[in-house]
């Protein structure tokens, strides 16, 4: 917590972290007196407008709990999400791994911007270059929400039942089959019936290797 708050002041704002983070909205005064055990309201008012000089919240006085986090110099703070990178997909031939067996391999914070408020998430790193012309490269690492449907010319995870095998295309649903596209136009697309394919989850982000 920094180091120019008073006690207190770090109690109430490690307390509008946590509020925040499991409800997504602001608690009220009387919230924060509950959770901080504080005597009064006032009391309560008095280090939020501390926080607010010091640059670490923006009140709007006028709309009931209107309370946003700042980064101590008055810009608003970017919210972040662990995710879990839990192995590699193939963007090129499938790899012979499914995305549910997989263990977690290193965790990633990303920003609100990227995940766009979605909390159920996961990651791969991508090998293969089949997904070039969509700025999907090798070695980038993708943002998947789970997901068992996809919409027509949504980049997957998709899981090919009979050989056991995963891979990162775009998604095309053709009556009884499936066309797995590829974005590099030196690579042909892969047909399968559609009761042989799975969708795992759909990409919500790409974080580029370099």
């Amino acid at each position: 917590m920094p180091s120019d708050l008073s006690e207190k002041q770090q109690s109430i704002l490690r307390f509008l972290e946590e509020f925040i983070s499991e409800h997504d909205y602001p608690p009220s005064i009387r919230d924060i007196q509950g959770g901080c055990d504080i005597s009064s309201t006032s009391v309560v008012d008095y280090n939020l407008k501390r926080l607010e000089e010091k640059g670490y919240i923006r009140r709007d006085r006028e709309v009931s709990r209107a309370i946003e986090l700042l980064n101590g110099q008055g810009e608003r703070r970017r919210r972040t999400l662990q995710v879990p990178v839990l192995g590699k997909i193939a963007a090129g031939l499938p790899l012979p791994v499914h995305p549910d067996s997989m263990a977690p391999v290193e965790v990633v914070d990303l920003t609100d911007d990227l995940t766009n408020g979605r909390t159920n998430l996961y990651a791969l790193r991508v090998q293969g270059t089949s997904m070039i012309d969509a700025l999907i490269n090798d070695g980038d690492l993708v943002v998947l929400e789970p997901r068992q449907e996809a919409n027509p010319g949504e980049v997957v995870a998709a899981w090919i039942i009979d050989r056991e095998e995963t891979t990162l295309k775009k998604y095309y649903p053709e009556g009884k089959r499936v066309r797995l596209q590829p974005m590099n136009a030196t690579m042909d697309p892969i047909y399968e019936d559609a009761d042989n394919v799975q969708v795992q989850g759909r990409l919500v982000a790409t974080i580029r290797s370099f």
